[in-house]
C-alpha cells in the first residue's frame, strides 16, 4: 500500500477529478433510471445495457453481452489494456429493479434539498454509476494499477441470479476480491460486512372437497390443515440466532360453500449463520399434516449462503475504514438482513458489499439517494481498487 503521504494525495487527487465529473455523474445516473429495468421483463433490460456498455467502453473496457435465456442477461467487461497474467478484482452489480414498468408515471425521476429519487436510483443503479467513475478518475489520474478492475453487471439479482449465479461463482474463484455496488446500509451510509442467507419454501396443502352444507365430514380442509402449519413456521422464529421465517402469502380454496380441497404458502427463510442453514431446512421438511385426509407436499431451500465476516472479508473492511480516513471520511459497518450476490463471492475470494450509493427507501416509494455523496463514495472505492494483491491473514 502507500504511505500516508502518498496515500492522501492520491485521495485528493481522486477527489477533485471526480468533484469535476459530478454533473456528468449525475446525467449518467438520470438516463439509467429512465431506462426502467423491472426483472421480470427481459426485452426492457435491453436500453439501461446498452447504455452501460456505451459508458463502460468509452473508459477503455471490452464489454461482452452475454444474452440471458430467460432473463435480459449481464454484461462482462475488462480493460483493452491489461498483462495477461495479471490480478483480478471484480467489481459487482445488478441494473434490474423490483420497479415494474411505468412506475415513473408516479414516481417520477426528481431532485429536491441535495436528493434524487426514482425507481432503482438507490438500488442500485446510483452504484453503477460510481464504479464506472472511479475506473474513470483511476485512468485519467494515470494511477498505477497492480489489480485489474473487472465488471459484472447482471439483471436477475432481484429474483435470485438464477441465470447468472455461475458466472459470479466462475469470476470469484479467479479474483483476488470483489466489491459490491449494492447500496450502502441506511442513511448512515454504513458498508455491509455481514449479510443474512435467504431461503424461500412452498407448502403445499393437499386436502379434500365436500359441500360445506350438507356432507362435510367427507370433506377435509386444506386451509384448517394450513393454519397449523403456519403456527409450527412462526415458532421457528429465534432472533437470538438471528433466525427469521415469514410466511408471505398464502391463497387456497374453491368457494365459501366447499371444503378447501388444496392450499399454499409462500416462506421467507433468513439465517445468520450457515450451520442454521441444514437445521432449518431439516425442520420445515420435517413438518406432518395433522388434520385427517390432508397431505404436505414441500419444496425450496437456503439459495443464498451467509455472508460471514471472515479473515479475508474482514481485511478489506479494515482497508476500507482506512481508505476512508485518507480521503477525510469516516464509515460505519454493519449487518443486513436481505441477500446480495456478495453472499455468493464470500464463499470463495474476500468480499467488501454495500459500497454502493448512500440514500434510503430500497425497495419502495421515495426511494432515493444524496447526490453530495456521489463523489466520496466514488473515491472510495477508487482508493480500494488501487491496494495490491491482498494478503489474506487467518485470524
Amino acid at each position: 500500500m502507500f504511505s500516508h503521504t502518498t496515500a492522501t494525495h492520491t485521495a485528493r487527487r481522486l477527489l477533485d477529478y471526480l468533484h469535476s465529473r459530478r454533473g456528468e455523474m449525475i446525467d449518467l445516473l438520470q438516463r439509467l433510471v429512465l431506462a426502467e429495468s423491472p426483472s421480470t421483463v427481459p426485452a426492457a433490460q435491453q436500453q439501461v445495457l446498452a447504455i452501460l456498455q456505451q459508458a463502460i467502453s468509452q473508459r477503455s473496457y471490452h464489454v461482452k453481452l452475454i444474452p440471458g435465456r430467460q432473463t435480459g442477461g449481464h454484461l462482462i467487461a475488462l480493460p483493452q489494456e491489461r498483462s495477461k497474467n495479471q490480478p483480478k478484482q471484480l467489481l459487482l452489480g445488478h441494473c434490474d429493479t423490483v420497479w415494474a414498468l411505468g412506475t415513473l408515471e408516479k414516481m417520477p425521476l426528481m431532485q429536491r434539498q441535495g436528493r434524487m429519487y426514482g425507481p432503482g436510483i438507490y438500488d442500485m443503479k446510483a452504484g453503477l454509476v460510481l464504479s464506472i467513475f472511479a475506473v474513470e478518475a483511476i485512468l485519467a489520474q494515470e494511477l498505477p494499477l497492480s489489480v485489474v478492475p473487472m465488471f459484472l453487471i447482471n439483471t436477475d439479482e432481484e429474483i435470485g441470479s438464477y441465470e447468472s449465479t455461475n458466472h459470479i461463482r466462475r469470476l470469484a474463484k479467479i479474483c483476488d476480491r470483489v466489491f459490491v455496488m449494492e447500496p450502502s446500509l441506511g442513511p448512515q451510509g454504513k458498508i455491509k460486512t455481514e449479510r443474512k442467507g435467504v431461503g424461500e419454501f412452498t407448502i403445499k396443502v393437499i386436502g379434500k372437497a365436500a359441500h360445506a352444507g350438507l356432507e362435510p365430514e367427507k370433506g377435509s380442509s386444506a386451509i384448517l390443515e394450513l393454519s397449523f402449519v403456519i403456527q409450527k413456521l412462526f415458532a421457528l422464529n429465534d432472533p437470538q440466532r438471528g433466525i427469521s421465517v415469514n410466511v408471505g402469502t398464502i391463497d387456497g380454496g374453491i368457494r365459501s360453500n366447499v371444503i378447501a380441497p388444496a392450499s399454499q404458502a409462500r416462506v421467507d427463510v433468513r439465517i445468520l449463520h450457515p450451520e442454521d442453514a441444514q437445521w432449518i431446512e431439516s425442520q420445515i421438511f420435517a413438518l406432518q399434516a395433522t388434520t385427517p385426509g390432508t397431505q404436505l407436499i414441500i419444496q425450496g431451500g437456503i439459495g443464498r449462503s451467509p455472508m460471514e465476516k471472515t479473515p479475508g472479508n474482514q481485511q478489506l473492511w479494515q482497508r476500507a475504514q482506512q481508505a476512508a480516513s485518507e480521503l477525510g471520511m469516516e464509515i460505519q459497518e454493519g449487518m443486513a438482513g436481505g441477500g446480495s450476490d456478495g453472499n455468493t463471492t464470500s464463499l470463495y475470494t474476500p468480499t467488501l458489499d454495500g459500497l454502493g450509493a448512500v440514500g434510503d427507501g430500497a425497495h419502495a416509494p421515495g426511494e432515493f439517494v444524496y447526490l453530495d455523496t456521489l463523489v466520496e463514495r466514488s473515491a472510495l472505492l477508487a482508493q480500494l481498487l488501487l491496494d495490491p494483491v491482498l494478503k489474506v491473514v487467518d485470524s
